[in-house]
């Protein structure tokens, strides 16, 4: 029975192909567009998921008071790392030292580009959660190292094996190729690292006035990331070392009243603005605002097929008539009904996805995403079948089943 249901939509769909097309189009461009707006907030939403201890990596960040005002940083004094081993070791799986991301230049032969990567202390890598390819994560415990991300690797080495391979930094410092990568996503704080060098080469030829400075607790330049131990809550261990600067910097620089704290890397992309040392939000704004968009674009496009399947059901008026003449039941019709609204909505999702696959390369050019529809994704398929699901049932009991199905 549900089979001819199905059969009879299908042809009352050919027979009316006018109709068929701008009612199961503009209710497919609705469904793309919202679909487009999904996976992006989606895309926002599992930033920096890839890493497994995502729930337990922090930056070290500070505020300062400068007259009244709160200023919040993310750099940190040199020695910070050290200390927090030293006093703070069982609250903490790891302490990294890290630098900016640098352009660098990196020479193999006549192979000269500037390079975007990271100076970290031997447990950046794994901090990071990287997958090897070849070679090891542990590797810059060598002061003559370097890691390479598969990227990059390629580029300067073609097919060829780069481990063991001598590559120039900055036209002064040769090192030692010990690792290779897998390219981190691009929705990740580390996308753009194409490389990672040992934190001493950094220490040595970049700053090395660090070692010799009269205060190096009174320089804020470098970054601090931490993995907090399993039994440690980061919330608690975060006010357990807000006075850590304080302990240490002069009494002149203490008017400032530095306050050190943990922001957990769930927070980074999402949450990264600052106002008056108060964690005001960020890009959540937009994922909350765009999620409001995708939802009324969404709705218009439901509307907009109810109120024309509305309009054709005045037309078919005679066709009810007709067939509870000759002793259909009223369930039957509304089965009926149901089915052809279930067919236009199946159909308009199906063309959703062509729409969707077709603008993702323009759309991922605007935003600045590397997306792909969620094929694999369980979670993307029931989201589907769920607005598939309502809007047919939706716009099928509405324009027919109310106006003639349910009249005396």
């Amino acid at each position: 029975m549900l089979r001819n249901y199905f059969r009879i939509a299908w042809r009352n769909l050919l027979k009316n192909k006018g109709y068929s097309l701008i009612n199961i189009g503009g209710l497919a461009t609705g469904m793309a567009v919202a679909m487009l707006i999904g996976l992006w907030i989606w895309d926002e939403l599992s930033f920096n998921k890839y890493n497994k201890q995502y729930d337990r990596i922090a930056q070290l960040m500070q505020t300062q008071d400068f007259g009244g005002q709160l200023d919040t940083w993310q750099t940190m004094p040199y020695p910070v790392g050290e200390v927090l081993r030293e006093r703070y070791g069982s609250d903490f799986k790891r302490v990294v030292m890290s630098s900016w991301d640098f352009y660098k230049i990196l020479s193999v032969g006549e192979k000269k580009m500037r390079k975007i990567g990271k100076f970290m202390e031997p447990d950046g890598p794994a901090l990071m959660d990287i997958k090897m390819l070849s070679g090891s994560r542990d590797a810059l415990k060598d002061p003559s190292s370097i890691l390479l991300s598969a990227s990059l690797a390629a580029t300067y080495y073609d097919k060829e094996d780069p481990i063991g391979k001598t590559i120039r930094l900055d036209n002064r410092q040769n090192l030692t190729v010990r690792g290779v990568y897998e390219d981190l996503p691009y929705n990740s704080t580390f996308a753009s690292v194409g490389f990672i060098a040992p934190w001493s080469v950094y220490i040595n030829n970049e700053v090395a006035w660090v070692k010799t400075a009269e205060d190096p607790w009174g320089m804020n330049g470098f970054l601090t990331y931490v993995e907090v131990a399993e039994h440690a809550d980061m919330a608690r261990l975060s006010a357990k070392i807000a006075g850590l600067k304080m302990e240490h910097i002069s009494a002149d620089d203490r008017r400032f009243k530095p306050v050190v704290f943990l922001h957990p890397m769930s927070k980074w992309h999402l949450y990264e603005a600052f106002k008056n040392g108060v964690n005001t939000g960020g890009r959540i704004q937009y994922v909350r605002l765009f999620a409001i968009i995708g939802l009324f674009v969404l709705l218009l496009a439901c509307i907009n097929f109810m109120n024309l399947s509305t309009a054709r059901s005045e037309k078919r008026a005679r066709e009810v008539g007709l067939r509870k003449a000759i002793g259909s039941m009223r369930i039957q019709l509304i089965w009926q009904f149901f089915s052809e609204s279930l067919l236009v909505v199946g159909l308009a999702f199906i063309l959703s996805l062509i729409i969707t696959q077709l603008t993702l390369p323009f759309f991922n050019n605007v935003s600045d995403k590397k997306m792909s529809i969620l094929w694999a994704s369980p979670v993307f398929w029931l989201t589907g079948i769920i607005v598939t699901l309502l809007t047919g049932l939706i716009a099928g009991s509405y324009p027919h089943c109310t106006f003639h199905l349910f009249s005396p």
